[in-house]
């Protein structure tokens, strides 16, 4: 039964996996096998707006469609791939990117990482230096005394 149970799990795991690979429709496949390459290697790079985790290419939404729909027009009338994700930005903002670019508006964004890791370093390094110079001054004489008559008591 157990046995049984396995081969179970394995047959739908296989099934599982492949069903995103459905997600691109017979009727949306260009003849050129080149041109089809690069409509899958550019629908990989945008993001589904309704899904959001996913790549336009594994997803059956209607909106991704329309979007794999269009970018395999645009390649078919002669644009480019920069082209291409031009005109998709244009319509629907950086958003659709699942990789955002590198520009002034999201600079911030990209140096927030390294600035914190900075500023962390530079606290540590500072705690540190001042938890040295704090340990390293000897007791005054009047504290020396006053620990020593301390330590007889307790003797």
């Amino acid at each position: 039964m157990t046995a049984m149970l396995r081969y179970l799990v394995l047959a739908l795991a296989l099934l599982i996996g492949p069903i995103s690979a459905l997600a691109v429709t017979p009727d949306e496949v260009l003849p050129d096998p080149a041109l089809e390459a690069r409509a899958r290697a550019i629908s990989a790079q945008l993001r589904c707006m309704i899904c959001q985790n996913q790549s336009i290419d594994d997803s059956d939404a209607a909106l991704a469609k329309d979007l794999r729909v269009l970018v395999r027009q645009r390649l078919s009338a002669g644009d480019s791939d920069d082209a291409v994700m031009d005109y998709v930005v244009s319509r629907y903002g950086e958003f659709v990117l699942l990789k955002p670019r590198f520009n002034w508006r999201n600079t911030l964004l990209w140096a927030t990482p390294a600035v914190l890791l900075l500023a962390g370093a530079a606290y540590m390094l500072a705690s540190s230096r001042r938890r040295r110079s704090e340990a390293a001054q000897p007791l005054t004489e009047a504290e020396q005394a006053a620990l020593d008559d301390a330590l007889r008591r307790d003797v």
